[in-house]
């Protein structure tokens, strides 16, 4: 019997910059976050939530982002 294919999440890649000046690319975001009014909060609270998850399993504290954007836009 032919199994269904698994659903794949979409993700959108961003740019992200935190204020000391250091910065990490292609970030991943889901796709369904995207869109509607609150768009850039939805998804600055992602990569937070994100980096929150990482500087737990570093033991370092998580950076301030001061700047999120696409790659190839300016």
């Amino acid at each position: 019997m032919a199994r269904k294919p698994a659903s794949r999440t979409e993700f959108a890649l961003f740019d992200v910059i935190y204020e000391d000046g250091s910065q990490r690319s292609n970030r991943r975001v889901p796709v369904d976050q995207l869109g509607g009014l609150d768009e850039e909060q939805m998804i600055r609270a992602t990569i937070e939530a994100q980096d929150r998850e990482i500087a737990e399993k570093s033991g370092l504290p998580p950076l301030r982002i001061k700047a999120i954007k696409r790659p190839g836009k300016k």
